[in-house]
């Protein structure tokens, strides 16, 4: 009975143990499901082998009244218990000061999270104000590339306009040195006529002596009279002839046609780095005052020149002609010129391009083309050619890269690739210009003056 009863007391102990571990670790665990679940299986692991052990014990304490030797394991086993009942009191104690490091660690995050999320807001404000800072930024770059375009345009005009003052100047400074020739000229002339003067007055002072001496001197009155006669017809001749002086000397200075007026024909014109040469004026075509370059009108002239030969210049101002490179470029390099092409169809219909700023390089420069606005009847065709260089049969200066224009169209100009004029080509063959499709030609004329405003009445 006593064993019994002591088995009773060690059962009672053992399940007052488990009942406390377990309200323990449920006290422990309760605020975190995931320790909790911990608890149990620690819990389950730890109690499961001794509530089996017990189970066999009381199997065995019902079939065997006595067994000390049990009794014994029993107390051995008790007091196991009390040890592992420790060490779970001491793992609980542990799981507490877990769980209050847990609970610090949820209270720093949650400030972490506090702190995210000013942060967030705070970049949401700034990229906002970069977002502003960007639209003002671009509409800042977008001002300053129109001040660029605009800056640009001035500039260009700007040298535009020191490219024509530097035009002026030398032709102020050319028509200076001209003027003090002319003038050292007349003031010779003019002492000349002053002294033809005074000899006319001393005659006819003596003549008015002699009449009023005597009526017998007469007759060499007469002969005074005739020899002064003599004397003012020389004297008229030599002020014709000093006219005429002027009138060379007026020619030999004249780069343009302008001062020749309405009459057209050859006249000489003289241009600093080439001196004297002809020209062909035309007042009727256009108006006063052109200087033809270029004519087709009878196709008796070969085009078909190397680049010497348009350099210089040929043919015929009766016919067919090219005035030449070189003086095409002296002439347009001294003040601004306007260009006027002729054009008359196989139909005989006539038409016109005009170009208000024509001029070509120098040698150097392969005798570029330079057209400025166009104004005509015609469609913008030449404007193919314009920048480009003038090219031959013998220098290839056109934009084809497996070819020569030159060699194809039998001609010299401004090709491109090749060009939409051809007014240099063979004769009732490729002379033509574009006029959306092309328009054969039978007469051409080239024609240039200064811009109106610069040409001299």
């Amino acid at each position: 009975m006593c064993i019994i009863k002591f088995n009773g007391v060690l059962l009672l102990m053992v399940l007052q143990i488990f009942l406390v571990a377990t309200t323990t670790g449920d006290e422990t665990c309760e605020s975190d499901r995931i320790i909790e679940e911990q608890c149990r299986l620690h819990n389950y692991k730890t109690v499961k082998p001794l509530l089996d052990y017990f189970r066999q014990v009381r199997n065995e304490l019902d079939q065997s009244e006595t067994k000390e030797k049990q009794m014994s394991d029993l107390m051995e086993k008790y007091h196991e218990i009390l040890r592992i009942h420790e060490t779970f009191m001491k793992e609980a104690a542990l799981l507490n000061e877990y769980k209050n490091k847990v609970i610090k660690g949820e209270n720093h995050l949650q400030l972490c999270q506090n702190k995210v999320d000013k942060s967030e807001s705070e970049i949401n404000s700034q990229q906002n104000i970069i977002l502003k800072l960007k639209e003002q930024l671009t509409d800042k770059s977008t001002s300053l590339e129109n001040c660029q375009v605009q800056l640009k345009s001035v500039n260009s005009s700007l040298i535009k306009k020191d490219e024509n003052i530097k035009r002026l100047s030398e032709n102020i400074k050319t028509n200076t040195e001209h003027q003090k020739t002319l003038e050292s000229q007349l003031e010779k002339s003019k002492s000349i006529i002053i002294k033809h003067e005074n000899n006319i007055q001393l005659c006819r002072s003596e003549i008015n002596n002699l009449n009023r001496t005597s009526e017998n001197f007469r007759e060499e009155q007469k002969k005074i009279q005739l020899k002064l006669k003599e004397s003012e017809t020389k004297l008229i001749d030599k002020v014709k002839e000093n006219q005429l002086c002027q009138s060379a000397l007026h020619k030999l200075s004249l780069t343009t046609c302008p001062p020749f007026g309405d009459y057209s024909g050859v006249h000489q014109l003289k241009v600093s780095g080439i001196g004297l040469f002809n020209v062909l004026c035309d007042s009727q075509l256009a108006g006063p005052g052109w200087i033809v370059i270029q004519q087709r009108v009878e196709g008796k002239e070969s085009f078909k020149r190397d680049w010497a030969t348009y350099r210089k210049g040929f043919g015929s101002f009766e016919s067919d002609f090219f005035l030449g490179l070189e003086k095409i470029h002296r002439i347009t390099s001294l003040q601004r010129f306007e260009l006027y092409i002729h054009l008359v169809a196989r139909n005989g219909k006539t038409y016109n391009a005009r170009y208000d700023d024509f001029k070509i390089s120098d040698d150097d420069n392969g005798y570029a083309l330079s057209l400025g606005k166009f104004n005509g009847t015609v469609l913008d065709s030449m404007r193919y050619s314009e920048n480009l260089k003038f090219s031959t049969f013998d220098h290839d200066n056109d934009k084809v890269d497996n070819g020569n224009c030159a060699v194809w169209y039998k001609s010299g100009w401004w090709y491109n690739s090749c060009s939409y004029c051809y007014l240099n080509a063979p004769y009732e063959k490729d002379l033509r210009w574009w006029d959306n499709g092309n328009m054969y030609l039978k007469e051409v004329k080239m024609l240039i003056r200064p811009k109106e405003e610069e040409v001299i009445n």
